[in-house]
């Protein structure tokens, strides 16, 4: 598998040349020691992307030639989680995880028990995550959200589903259908949802289930979920 990384100019077309000066390249040069020769890719975060082989290599950026080129195409079910900020670095943790999951949208959540706060490096995070797992698209990480704008967000979703470990239903007795456009995937805080939060919710068209028996730390529901979630919906 080539090592990924991100441009905002991406060179799609193939025998073109192009210089690679970003971050990245740095990263390439000075940590990969890269040399001429070496073969890798490069993608704009939205889908298309393009393999090059560096032809020169200097102290800060590489000149490279393009390959081939292609698009990825988003997948049929788009996938958002809200994640309930957890404290400290697992806050951070929870955003690399959903992105290694696949998730197009994530929500950081101000919930009642909430004890992280929000951060404007989530999005570096999530591109960071993405050039480690080969996503050609980098997931969305929005602002800091209420839950009135989740109850909104439910509103307008195909399927919503809130996990919460004193659930009645198992997660597969709450996915009926196999049609979902839109998938939303709400994760509370460690301390849990208040029962405000979860009549909130499912007033709003939320459905909820628990998942398994082990109660998982907030930072790693949510790619516990979005994994039986997919496999249910045959994202996966």
């Amino acid at each position: 598998m080539f090592t990924l990384f991100f441009v905002a100019d991406l060179p799609t077309t193939v025998g073109s040349s192009y210089e690679f000066a970003n971050d990245d390249a740095n990263h390439a040069i000075r940590v990969l020691r890269m040399q001429a020769g070496a073969e890798f890719m490069l993608s704009d975060g939205h889908g298309a992307w393009s393999q090059v082989k560096a032809t020169e290599v200097k102290k800060k950026s590489m000149q490279v030639q393009v390959i081939d080129s292609g698009f990825q195409e988003a997948l049929a079910t788009t996938i958002t989680v809200v994640q309930a900020l957890p404290k400290g670095d697992r806050a951070k943790e929870a955003i690399e995880l959903l992105t290694e999951a696949g998730v197009d949208r994530i929500i950081p959540w101000s919930s009642a028990r909430s004890i992280g706060k929000g951060s404007d490096k989530f999005s570096i995070t999530a591109r960071e995550a993405s050039k480690q797992s080969r996503r050609f698209r980098i997931p969305e990480v929005t602002e800091l959200a209420t839950t009135a704008q989740i109850c909104e967000a439910i509103k307008i979703s195909d399927l919503a589903i809130v996990f919460h470990e004193s659930a009645t239903q198992k997660l597969s007795d709450q996915v009926s259908s196999h049609n979902v456009a839109h998938l939303l995937i709400i994760i509370g805080p460690e301390g849990g949802l208040t029962d405000e939060e979860i009549a909130a919710f499912t007033s709003s068209g939320a459905k909820v289930a628990l998942l398994g028996r082990p109660v998982l730390r907030s930072a790693h529901a949510g790619i516990a979920a979005v994994s039986a979630v997919s496999a249910l919906l045959k994202v996966w």
